[in-house]
Order: structure tokens, then C-alpha cells, then sequence
């Protein structure tokens, strides 16, 4: 680990929220203004509506969790899990927020979530992701994630891009 990846660190701390909770706020508004920048009525809805698709209690223990990253006390990344079923978690709602990407905070919210998910007794996690987010189809790649579809279609062909990744490995919980 590098002097600066230290550093940073360091200076993060992590911490589960309610999805409604004010530090989740700021990602949630930013997500809704990302989503309506990249995608606008591109599914037939505006970003709104998806982010209101499920109700703060989905994200709750004992099946869910709602985290965010902060950096002296401000949201710089998050992210949430819901149940999908028995024995997966679904992720949802990652986001870095614009000013601290490229620093690795994205694989540090996957990872936070997939350890909250294996110690609540989830076995594997899926998810989906945009065609207009090859900043998030490249994280989940590099993180294990399968892709559900043909990778060498065009993402716009694709359209939503699904993935799935065991949290088990040789008998051992991630």
C-alpha cells in the first residue's frame, strides 16, 4: 500500500446510515442528477422514480444496509444493499461522489458492502448497472463481478447490465 492509499485511509471512516438519514442525502441527490444527466427518459422514466423504487426500510438491517464513506465528516462515497433473495444481497445506489473519483473509493464501498452482506449470512450478490455507466460496469469487472451478458455487444445494446459474484470461496465467507 502506497504513502498516499494509506493516507487516504486513514481518513475515511465508514459509517451505516438509514437510507433516509441526512449523510445519505448527498448521494442520493447526486445519483438523481447523474442518472438524469446520462439516461433522461432513456427508460421510459426519470431518474427519480428509480431512486424512489423501494422505501428506506428495504435497506435496513437485518437484510439490508445503507453506508457512506466520509472524509472529515462529509459523504465522499456509498452505497447500499437490499435483499434480493435467501441467500443473495443486491446492490444498490453506489456512488463516488465526482470530486473524489479515480482515488479507489468505489471498490472500497463494494467491499464494505459485500463484508456487511457475508456477516448478515449472504452468500453471493447481484446487481445491475446502466449502459451509460462504463465507469461502473469497469469497477464491478475489476471487483469479480460476472458479467449476466455478452460483453462484446455494445453497451447500448446491452442495456441494463447485469452481474452476480459468490461471496463464498473454498468454503470461506468473504
Amino acid at each position: 500500500m502506497s504513502r498516499t492509499e494509506r493516507t487516504m485511509t486513514t481518513q475515511l471512516s465508514v459509517r451505516f446510515v438509514s437510507a433516509d438519514d441526512e449523510l445519505a442525502k448527498p448521494l442520493l441527490a447526486d445519483l438523481e442528477r447523474e442518472y438524469d444527466d446520462r439516461y433522461g427518459e432513456f427508460f421510459g422514466e426519470p431518474a427519480s422514480v428509480e431512486l424512489r423504487r423501494y422505501p428506506a426500510s428495504e435497506f435496513a438491517p437485518p437484510w439490508g444496509a445503507f453506508l457512506v464513506l466520509l472524509e472529515r465528516g462529509e459523504p465522499v462515497a456509498g452505497g447500499a444493499f437490499k435483499r434480493f433473495d435467501e441467500r443473495t444481497a443486491e446492490l444498490k445506489r453506489v456512488w463516488t461522489h465526482p470530486d473524489h473519483r479515480g482515488r479507489g473509493l468505489g471498490r472500497r464501498v463494494v467491499a464494505e458492502l459485500e463484508a456487511a452482506a457475508s456477516h448478515r449470512g449472504y452468500t453471493a450478490v447481484t446487481l445491475t448497472t446502466g449502459p451509460r455507466q462504463p465507469e461502473a460496469i469497469a469497477l464491478y469487472l475489476a471487483s469479480g463481478y460476472t458479467p449476466r451478458f455478452d460483453t462484446s455487444l455494445p453497451p447500448e445494446q446491452v442495456g441494463i447490465h447485469a452481474f452476480d459474484k459468490s461471496l463464498v470461496t473454498e468454503g470461506v465467507r468473504a
